[in-house]
């Protein structure tokens, strides 16, 4: 693979005005980017009635707190920019131009530096907050989407679609160490706790790939099998584990279910029929439910996990991709 490290100077662009309202930090919302509104719309995580409509660049898809949740990051795919929204305010109050067609991106753990997927160019780029510059463009396979870095800064993971492969590269030689073959069209990720396994969707195989971070080897693969549903049908991609690290939730795509995997047997518990084409997923504050994206039916399932079952759907713009939680005030 061949790197190639620059420093172009990028500046960040004054942002849209949106909402005149201002939040105390902690504010506990709910954060829904949908594809073709051009919109994060903001829920109140207490009633899940909407606050506020956030105008950002074409196509805002993944969505990524900085660590102290003070700035909310958005991937906007057409724009070619990554926008910033200041949470407290609930307005873009900067941008990132000349970012090609970002797709998912990561922050590291000191909030200096973002991770990202470029799928046009077949490329995973390095971008530093601090100074403002692109410090390196890493060829990977085709179509790259899913990032994760590791909490010690040390390791980010790339998956490439086409290639059905995840790379893993050191960020300190911003070299790949690893092509690990997973299975067809590999999409997000899930580190566990003590960062010994990594969980990567599969969207085309219907399936879910753990790696073993120490010998970067698939030691596991579990298939989904929802009945009523085609092979076919049962794309996963959003994948999240529970705060207590005992259960994995997985969006099914058009087999418009949530999986719930129990971690240490890998053991699917349950399916949870939500909306068309479950997409994103995030856990409420308290853990005790799930908040699912469906982007063909255009609504927010809220699913409660003790008891495993949807208890109600909410408008949430056209094709809804990502959901993210903001902590509350005084808590974590």
């Amino acid at each position: 693979m061949r790197v190639r490290t620059l420093l172009p100077g990028l500046a960040v662009a004054a942002g849209l005005l949106t909402s005149p309202a201002l939040w105390a930090a902690g504010t506990g919302h709910v954060f829904v980017s949908s594809e073709d509104d051009d919109i994060v719309t903001v829920f109140d995580g207490k009633t899940m009635e909407p606050v506020g409509r956030i105008k950002t660049e074409e196509r805002p898809r993944w969505l990524a707190f900085s660590p102290d949740h003070t700035k909310l990051y958005v991937a906007a795919g057409d724009g070619d920019a990554i926008d910033i929204i200041d949470v407290a305010q609930m307005k873009v109050t900067g941008r990132i131009p000349d970012i090609d067609d970002p797709e998912i991106f990561a922050i590291g753990a000191s909030g200096e530096r973002l991770y990202i997927s470029n799928e046009d160019d077949a490329q995973f780029t390095i971008y530093d907050l601090g100074s403002k510059k692109v410090i390196a463009r890493i060829d990977v396979g085709q179509e790259p989407e899913g990032v994760l870095a590791t909490p010690d800064g040390k390791t980010a993971y790339v998956t490439s679609e086409v290639a059905n492969m995840v790379h893993r590269v050191d960020l300190a030689s911003h070299e790949i160490v690893a092509n690990i073959v997973v299975g067809n069209r590999p999409r997000r990720f899930a580190l566990t706790e003590d960062g010994k396994h990594l969980w990567v969707t599969n969207e085309l195989s219907g399936s879910v790939s753990i790696i073993d971070t120490d010998t970067n080897k698939v030691v596991d693969t579990i298939k989904f099998e929802p009945k009523g549903f085609r092979a076919e049908d049962v794309t996963p991609v959003g994948i999240a584990l529970s705060k207590d690290g005992k259960q994995a939730f997985v969006t099914l795509g058009r087999a418009n279910h949530v999986a719930f995997v129990d971690t240490a047997s890998h053991e699917v518990e349950d399916y949870v029929l939500v909306g068309a084409r479950a997409w994103g997923v995030a856990q409420s504050n308290d853990g005790k439910q799930l908040y699912v994206t469906n982007g063909l039916s255009d609504d927010l399932s809220i699913v409660d996990i003790a008891d495993k079952k949807q208890l109600r759907s909410i408008p949430a713009g056209r094709r809804p991709h990502s959901v993210v939680v903001d902590t509350e005030a005084g808590g974590s």
